[in-house]
C-alpha cells in the first residue's frame, strides 16, 4: 500500500509559477514510477509528467519546456515545477504511484491560472 497526499495548488497568475509536492508513505521502496496527471472540467484525465525509478522523465508535449518533474534523493516526496503557466493549465493535478503493477493516486490539489 502507498498513501499520497498532494499540496502546493492555489490560484495563480498566467505567466507564473507554482510547485507542487506529492508526499508519499507505505511501501515507497516498490515504487516503479510516479507521475503527475491533471483533470480539467469536463475532460478526461490526463498524463502531464512521469519519472521512473532510474531518473528517466517523460511530459506531455503541452508542458514541455515549462513543467519540470521531480523526487528527492529519499524517494518520500514527489515534486512538479510549473513555469509560465497558462490558463489552459487549470485544472485539478492528482499524484500517482505504481507498485507491481497497481495504480495508487491522491485525492488531487486544484491549479487555477487566471488574471
Amino acid at each position: 500500500q502507498v498513501q499520497l497526499v498532494e499540496s502546493g495548488g492555489g490560484l495563480v497568475q498566467p505567466g507564473g509559477s507554482l510547485r507542487l509536492s506529492c508526499a508519499a508513505s507505505g511501501n515507497i521502496f516498490t515504487i516503479t514510477l510516479m507521475a503527475w496527471y491533471r483533470q480539467a472540467p469536463g475532460k478526461e484525465r490526463e498524463l502531464v509528467a512521469r519519472i521512473w525509478n532510474s531518473g528517466i522523465t517523460n511530459y506531455a508535449e503541452a508542458v514541455k519546456g515549462r513543467f519540470t518533474i521531480s523526487r528527492d534523493g529519499a524517494l518520500n516526496t514527489l515534486l512538479l515545477q510549473m513555469n509560465s503557466l497558462r490558463a489552459e493549465d487549470t485544472a485539478v493535478y492528482y499524484c500517482n504511484s505504481v507498485n507491481f503493477g497497481r495504480d495508487y493516486w491522491g485525492q488531487g490539489t486544484q491549479v487555477t491560472v487566471s488574471s
